[in-house]
C-alpha cells in the first residue's frame, strides 16, 4: 500500500512544493535526498527531475531556489564518447551489515565531495559514522578518480587499523573503489542511485 501511493502520487501539488522549498532551503537537501526519503516513508511525492524542473522554473522567474542546491543548476553535458560511465564491480549498501547501519564500531566511514563554485576545484570529507570525526582534504585535480583515491588513501592511513568500510554515493569520482578497499583492507558500499542520504 505505501508504495501504490507513491507511485501514484505524481501532481505537483502547492502542498508538495511547500515541503520542497522547506527541505531545499532549511535543511539543504538536494532533489534526491527529499525524492528518496519520502518514498520510504511512503509519502507522496513527484520524480527528482520533476523537482529541478521546478527549481529551473523558479530561476527564470527570478527565484533564488537553485543556490540551495550543493552543485548549482548546468546545463547537462553529455561526455565525449557519448558513452555514460559505469563504475564496475559495485558492492550494493543493502549488504552492509547492521553493525554498520546501526554504528555500534568504530571504523566505518562515509565518503563525499564538495564541489567549488563554477565547479572548480572540490573538498574530499570523510566522517566516521559512530562518533563523527571529520577529515577535509581540498583536491587539487577536482573530482578525478584517480588522485581522489590517493587523497583517501593518505587521509585514512593513520587510522587504518580503524578503517572497517567506507560508504560513497555513485559520483565517478569513486571509479578507485576496488583500489581504495585493497589497500585499507576494507569493504566498499555504494547508495542506491540518487539516495546518497542512505549513508547517514
Amino acid at each position: 500500500m505505501r508504495k501504490e501511493r507513491f507511485r501514484g502520487e505524481r501532481k505537483f501539488t502547492q502542498a508538495l512544493k511547500d515541503q520542497v522549498i522547506k527541505k531545499l532551503t532549511e535543511e539543504q537537501w538536494s532533489p534526491g535526498q527529499i525524492v528518496g526519503k519520502a518514498k520510504t516513508e511512503g509519502l507522496p511525492m513527484v520524480s527528482h527531475e520533476r523537482i529541478y524542473q521546478f527549481i529551473r522554473q523558479d530561476k527564470a522567474q527570478g527565484g533564488i531556489l537553485y543556490k540551495h542546491l550543493r552543485h548549482r543548476l548546468k546545463h547537462r553535458k553529455r561526455p565525449l564518447s557519448g558513452k555514460k560511465i559505469i563504475i564496475p564491480d559495485k558492492v550494493s549498501i543493502e549488504l552492509r551489515g547492521q553493525v554498520i547501519n546501526n554504528k555500534e564500531r568504530l571504523g566505518d566511514w562515509e565518503i563525499d565531495t564538495i564541489v567549488g563554485k563554477e565547479n572548480k576545484g572540490a573538498i574530499l570529507t570523510v566522517t566516521e559514522r559512530k562518533t563523527g570525526f571529520l577529515l577535509m582534504k581540498q583536491l587539487s585535480k577536482g573530482k578525478n578518480a584517480k588522485a581522489l583515491a590517493k587523497e583517501l588513501y593518505l587521509l585514512l592511513l593513520p587510522y587504518k587499523k580503524f578503517v572497517h568500510s567506507i560508504t560513497s554515493d555513485n559520483g565517478t569520482e569513486f571509479y578507485e573503489h576496488k583500489g581504495i578497499a585493497h589497500k585499507l583492507e576494507a569493504n566498499y558500499y555504494f547508495a542506491h542511485p540518487y539516495s546518497s542520504w542512505e549513508r547517514g
